[in-house]
């Protein structure tokens, strides 16, 4: 295996220092790529890490007479910095305030990987991203390589729905009870990869009207990861999605707009009539369902965890497990709409059984608040709360100019995908998810430069 792992990188090494925009091009469509996993003198890595080392080296090697000469040129006397990055300082407080908590866990070997994987490497790549692919160019570039690794996922989850091979969960690859997981290894991750992804793809297919192939193959990724969503039945990654295009439909124009409003009418009135959806609805917006009140034992678990003394520093990177134990319970009674229900429990030991649903401790809360608040602490809540509302700003700001428009709207939708998904998920602590919100950072960050830079001629 590490022998595979040296061909590979000293070829990707020869290809980012030849073409080192094929290489990132590379990088984004290989996401996935973090499931590969090998040591190196007992150190743990992937090959997605690998490929960002490689990237960001070769770009400071080949730039780094002039990296020193902008610094220089950039900071004056008075140590202000000009021309600066959208959302660098708040890279900087992130890597810092999750460096510290790194210390909050004990400076455990676990805690610097998941440091390095979600908040270090990530950050690597924005900076070569906003460098390498400038320009309309550039994006488009991006906008390729995430459209192949959507259609790569999606194509093997439509296969594994047909034929239910690749699916090591024996439940999952039941045809009863079949949960697609793609190149993963569960069913919800397909979601919280592809649900964003389908977001920027329709902003995307805005400009490839007047291109045929294009505008096909674009589609087609749309159709198929939709499907892959569907078939994985991950009903937040479709809320999510679901969220996001209500916002593109309000956003994009007129004749869009009062068709996404006629639809919502229409929607809201269907399933008033309909009691069997108005009751499915209710119980998931109520967390009555068997995930709902899973995940609401689990929020409970960690309110009460953060309020005993771990309300500003949360529980440390990759502590979560660990500082949640005393307050987890091994299970709970699933509550249903059976009015004797509670005398139920307590009369009949055979209804107990049945009704007893074991509980394991997961990596992280499933809320997208608590999983940043546990893990950063409180400081870490704010800073991601303050980038989430400055991402949406910059969007907002942006929206009328004509000439983006629409894949601004896109990424709008994008971030409201991830922000919907993660009331019940986890969008963020993955390696490939962490990547996808930088990467979606990133293409916001170079529209607004962009256009502050039309402004100024």
């Amino acid at each position: 295996m590490i022998y595979l792992v040296l061909l590979f990188t000293i070829l990707f090494f020869i290809l980012a220092w030849r073409r080192l925009d094929l290489a990132v091009m590379f990088l984004i469509a290989g996401l996935p790529a973090y499931l590969i996993r090998f040591n190196i003198l007992g150190l743990p890595s992937t090959i997605l890490e690998v490929m960002i080392g490689v990237v960001f080296l070769v770009w400071l090697l080949k730039n780094y007479r002039q990296i020193f000469k902008n610094f220089k040129s950039k900071i004056g006397h008075s140590l202000k910095i000009n021309n600066r990055y959208p959302f660098d300082w708040e890279m900087v407080w992130l890597l810092l305030i999750s460096l510290a908590a790194v210390g909050v866990a004990g400076f455990g070997a676990s805690s610097f990987g998941i440091w390095k994987a979600y908040f270090f490497e990530p950050v690597l790549v924005f900076i070569v991203i906003m460098n390498v692919m400038r320009g309309r160019g550039g994006r488009g570039k991006i906008l390729w390589s995430l459209a192949i690794g959507a259609l790569a996922v999606s194509i093997l989850a439509v296969y594994q729905k047909i034929t239910g091979q690749f699916i090591d969960n024996s439940f999952w690859a039941a045809v009863e009870t079949r949960r697609v997981v793609s190149f993963f290894g569960y069913p919800n991750a397909v979601g919280l990869y592809l649900g964003p992804l389908i977001l920027v793809m329709t902003g995307w297919l805005a400009y490839a009207r007047s291109a045929r192939l294009k505008f096909i193959f674009i589609s087609l990724t749309i159709i198929l990861s939709v499907l892959a969503i569907y078939f994985a039945k991950s009903k937040g990654a479709l809320l999510g999605v679901a969220a996001g295009l209500v916002a593109f439909g309000l956003a994009a124009n007129k004749r869009l707009r009062w068709t996404t409003v006629a639809v919502l009418i229409v929607l809201a009135v269907g399933l008033t009539a309909c009691q069997p959806a108005r009751q499915i609805i209710s119980e998931t917006i109520h967390f009555k369902t068997l995930s709902g009140q899973i995940r609401k034992v689990g929020f409970e678990e960690t309110w009460r965890m953060l309020k005993d003394g771990r309300f500003l520093t949360g529980a440390g990177l990759a502590n979560y497990q660990a500082s949640i134990a005393p307050y987890h319970a091994e299970g709970f009674f699933i509550k249903n709409d059976d009015p004797d229900w509670l005398k139920k429990i307590r009369a009949s030991a055979e209804y107990r059984q049945k009704m007893w649903q074991p509980l394991e401790i997961y990596l992280y809360p499933h809320n997208i608040a608590l999983n940043f608040w546990s893990e950063l602490g409180l400081a870490g809540l704010l800073l991601f709360i303050w980038i989430i509302g400055k991402y949406f700003w910059l969007g907002i700001k942006n929206l009328s100019k004509s000439e983006n428009r629409f894949m601004v709207i896109g990424l709008i939708g994008a971030g409201c995908a991830i922000v919907v998904h993660g009331l019940v998920d986890v969008p963020y602590f993955k390696n490939d998810l962490a990547v996808i919100f930088w990467l979606l950072i990133a293409i916001m960050s170079m529209i607004n430069l962009e256009n502050r830079y039309e402004e100024k001629l």
